[in-house]
């Protein structure tokens, strides 16, 4: 029991069972995936503030900032926007979104709604043989006029070449300690603008 409750830690953290049954963009991307990662945290900001950080996410992944200069070093992208791994100040027309933008260096856009979602799809194919195919929303609700919860859904095909298959067993921890350092400093970023 204690095994199968830290096993869904690394699939569901912040969420709750309701939000993991709602529908979400990225759920028509990918089909038959072999998992779905849930990440969500509450936020005392309102969500155009929460949205406006999301769109930084363009460039740069807010997790671990060296994490940001190994993915660039690795994968590099040529249409980046060469600034610092993720800016603790918005950049201007960073928020202007278009279709197939590239997010956090190896995802592209997808589908968006402003103050309300990013979806993002993996398309580097050398992310794609590591880390296998993953279809990803980011989605606000707001709470009351200054409050919102900001809810990741992720799906994820693992690799099929038997080299990477070992991910599969991995991924889900990585992912968590990655996104839990991305959902806090999104989080720290939006209530500190909002409280100004």
């Amino acid at each position: 029991m204690v095994n199968v409750n830290i096993r869904n830690i690394a699939y569901t953290w912040g969420s709750t069972p309701e939000e993991r049954l709602m529908p979400f963009p990225c759920d028509r991307y990918i089909e038959n995936s072999d998992e779905a990662y849930f990440r969500a945290i509450s936020v005392k900001a309102p969500e155009r503030i929460l949205f406006r950080w999301l769109c930084q996410l363009k460039v740069g992944s807010y997790s671990y900032d060296w994490i940001d200069r190994l993915e660039r070093m690795f994968f590099p992208v040529q249409d980046s926007i060469s600034e610092p791994p993720s800016p603790k100040q918005l950049i201007p027309g960073v928020e202007n979104l278009a279709l197939g933008q590239r997010v956090m260096g190896i995802f592209k856009l997808v589908e968006f709604e402003k103050n309300q979602h990013l979806t993002i799809v993996m398309d580097d194919e050398r992310a794609i043989d590591m880390f296998g195919n993953i279809a990803a929303s980011y989605v606000i609700f707001p709470i009351t006029e200054n409050t919102c919860r900001l809810i990741l859904k992720g799906h994820i095909q693992y690799p099929r070449n038997n080299f990477w298959s070992w991910i599969r067993y991995v991924l889900p921890w990585g992912d968590l300690v990655m996104m839990r350092q991305q959902f806090l400093r999104l989080k720290s970023l939006a209530e500190n603008q909002a409280s100004l």
